[in-house]
């Protein structure tokens, strides 16, 4: 998810990492009700389909910059949220669409500032990477390598000052884990012992960088081991494992108990964006993990053998995901650009 120092390689497979600790499958699975699958599959799909169509209004010149696409890791914030209060707070870097969308931020306002339009949840002055919304308790949205653990870290300290029985979940990517500011987080949170999550989405490449060839500790839940921090790997690619695993996290957090590592084992079916080839592994590798773990299939053939909804009834949430993603995007390219006099807000001049 975040950028890494060394220079890409020829194509070739990862070396195979080992399964999750709670990625067993069958009767050891967290069982999910009607209601959740129905509202996984909706949540995750939304997420898949929105980024899709972003990634074509940035192949026509629409969205300009950067774009970091969340195809492939949706499990990952659907569960967490679904495990999480609203009064609870997220952040995370610039691979953020789909966490605005899954704490429930407008589709229509996403796109707008995708696109740079005066509608946009920043009034088109942030794009892809910078959006925030109060209202949905989310932060960001932020450019800067693993600045979001330190940021995070403070909406923790600003809960326990405040005696808010809130937590904040902290997002931030395998490569980002190698900064410094992390781990001056990890030790603060720790220390006070901060309602805090650290959310790991190891996608296995930091920028074009395997995991094995940048980090000397691959198993990213032990980061914090030398803070006493707590934490687990989880299969991130199955949102019942993520929502099982964020539930307990969040519990420990808000109990009081201090900070916890959640390791999500998941995958990017896109480069680390718009503008990357992802020529540093091999096709096969990528048909690989859409055909045997992609999260939203797996919700999809669970709700289809349980006979919670039919071929027609997912046909009909794929159409009205798609209608909302249509509506988005139109929505997005007929607003107008920002006013010039726009450069002149939201700037804190200093003397």
């Amino acid at each position: 998810m975040a950028r890494a120092a060394a220079s890409a390689k020829p194509a070739r497979t990862a070396p195979k990492r080992k399964p999750a600790t709670n990625a067993v499958k069958g009767d050891n699975a967290p069982v999910f009700t009607r209601d959740e699958e129905l509202h996984a599959y909706r949540e995750m799909l939304l997420i898949r389909r929105f980024e899709e169509k972003s990634g074509q209004l940035y192949g026509m010149g629409e969205i300009g910059g950067f774009c970091h696409l969340y195809i492939g890791q949706e499990a990952v914030v659907t569960g967490v949220q679904m495990a999480a209060r609203p009064t609870d707070r997220s952040i995370t870097g610039y691979r953020d669409h789909g966490h605005m969308l899954a704490v429930g931020m407008d589709p229509n306002g996403i796109m707008a500032e995708l696109t740079g339009r005066a509608a946009g949840l920043s009034k088109g002055k942030g794009g892809s990477m910078h959006m925030f919304s109060t209202e949905k308790r989310f932060y960001g949205g932020n450019g800067i390598v693993g600045a979001q653990a330190s940021l995070g870290t403070g909406l923790a300290f600003a809960a326990k000052y405040r005696g808010d029985d809130e937590v904040a979940l902290v997002y931030f990517g395998d490569g980002a884990s190698n900064q410094g500011q992390v781990y001056e987080s990890f030790n603060m949170a720790k220390l006070w012992k901060l309602p805090v999550v650290y959310i790991v989405e190891n996608n296995r490449y930091a920028m074009g960088t395997s995991l094995e060839r940048g980090s000397s500790q691959t198993d990213l839940s032990q980061r914090g081991a030398s803070f006493n921090i707590p934490g687990e790997q989880v299969d991130g690619m199955d949102v019942r494992f993520v929502r099982d695993a964020a539930a307990r996290a969040i519990e420990h957090a808000r109990s009081g108990k201090g900070p916890y590592i959640l390791e999500m084992l998941t995958y990017r079916y896109r480069g680390h964006s718009m503008s990357d080839p992802a020529k540093y592994r091999s096709k096969d590798e990528v048909q690989t993990m859409r055909a045997e773990h992609d999260p939203i299939e797996q919700v999809k053939a669970r709700i289809l053998a349980s006979k919670y909804a039919s071929e027609d009834d997912l046909k009909s949430v794929e159409k009205n995901v798609r209608d909302i993603v249509t509506k988005a995007a139109d929505f997005a390219t007929a607003a107008p650009y920002p006013d010039p006099s726009e450069l002149w807000t939201d700037v804190v001049l200093s003397a």
